[in-house]
């Protein structure tokens, strides 16, 4: 049986954590709580330090019996949680030095138009796809799932199809609207993602929300449903479009990489990476997206393995949705959203970027 009043205080955590807009909060040993905000980390040194007796006990109060028992069989355990003030939560509880540690991310759970977070307008032209294979890239904490959540809310809100999402945990909660929505959670609806992905073509979905390609099998099982008609969309943790595709393709053993790669230039229609950078006037952060549209030049040069010529291609054609790192950098810099120094601190192509910028007329 949980204790309410442990219960309670991790649950006044929260509330804190949202009532001052942190996006992540970290729980350790011996230390006040830490919260990430517009990006950077800071203690809470008004707040009561922890003890590892603390940190069991919220663990105690917030996990079930099944996942008390993964974190001691596996040192870690995810969760999603959602808060008695209805915000919704991604934890993962851990241990480090022997010692229990928390951190938890807000999920805003609010579905924002493409403006209200900056994204590029072509992200959206995404949504009217009907088929193929959309990997959206980037470090953990890039804004990925928001980036995707609102994707899945444009299509929901518009199109009369089936949304499949396999999620670990499930992070955004989508009703229906003019789709009909499921979410499967791994570890509490199905074991695996492999298995859900295997699963999903006896389901009937128009669109497949991947929540991670963990492993080769879900990897196949993903462009074989992009490849019959299905709309997927999936994360990778890198910061390269370009790079993104031989790093997916030299997952698999070298004899099924010329298929795998055969199939890749068929399915893929896109990659997306983002970046969340502080603004210049120092509250919140705003996505720097590289985008790689693919056509049927893009999906050649896929088959044989030329990535310099995709980048290439990248950089010349802006008129189809395509922008670079660089290019990306720079009209964030020209629209005076972050500074020309924190541009150039991110970017290794420094020549590109001071040329990008010249086409845009900001020097």
């Amino acid at each position: 049986m949980r204790n309410l009043t442990h219960l309670a205080e991790f649950e006044a955590l929260l509330n804190h954590m949202v009532s001052i807009g942190a996006s992540d909060m970290h729980l350790s040993v011996n230390t006040a709580p830490v919260i990430r905000l517009h990006g950077l980390t800071e203690p809470r040194a008004e707040l009561e330090r922890l003890t590892d007796v603390i940190l069991q006990s919220y663990a105690n109060a917030i996990l079930s019996t099944e996942q008390l028992a993964t974190l001691q069989q596996r040192r870690s355990c995810d969760l999603g949680y959602t808060s008695d003030q209805h915000h919704r939560f991604r934890i993962n509880v851990y241990y480090e030095r022997g010692s229990m540690a928390f951190a938890v991310r807000w999920l805003d759970g609010q579905f924002y138009s493409y403006e209200k977070l900056n994204l590029p307008p072509q992200i959206g032209e995404l949504v009217k796809l009907k088929d193929g294979l959309v990997l959206v890239t980037g470090a953990t904490g890039s804004g990925k799932s928001t980036t995707l959540a609102t994707l899945i809310n444009e299509i929901n809100e518009n199109r009369a199809c089936h949304i499949l999402t396999i999620e670990d945990p499930i992070e955004f909660i989508h009703n229906h609207r003019k789709a009909v929505v499921h979410q499967r959670e791994v570890g509490v609806d199905v074991p695996s993602f492999a298995e859900a992905i295997r699963n999903a073509m006896r389901e009937d979905p128009d669109v497949i929300l991947l929540g991670e390609m963990r492993d080769l099998e879900t990897m196949h099982a993903a462009i074989t449903a992009a490849e019959t008609g299905h709309l997927v969309f999936a994360t990778l943790h890198t910061n390269d479009a370009v790079g993104v595709i031989d790093r997916l393709i030299g997952m698999f053993p070298g004899e099924e990489q010329n298929t795998i790669r055969q199939q890749l230039s068929m399915a893929l229609r896109a990659v997306v990476t983002q970046t969340l950078v502080r603004k210049a006037e120092g509250t919140g952060r705003v996505p720097v997206n590289e985008i790689l549209i693919v056509n049927g030049a893009v999906s050649h040069l896929i088959r044989e393995h030329n990535p310099s010529q995709i980048r290439s291609m990248m950089e010349t054609g802006r008129a189809l949705g395509n922008q670079t790192f660089e290019y990306a950098l720079a009209k964030r810099v020209h629209e005076r959203l972050i500074t020309r120094e924190q541009a150039l601190y991110l970017t290794a192509r420094k020549e590109q970027f001071e040329a990008s910028l010249r086409m845009l007329g900001t020097r």
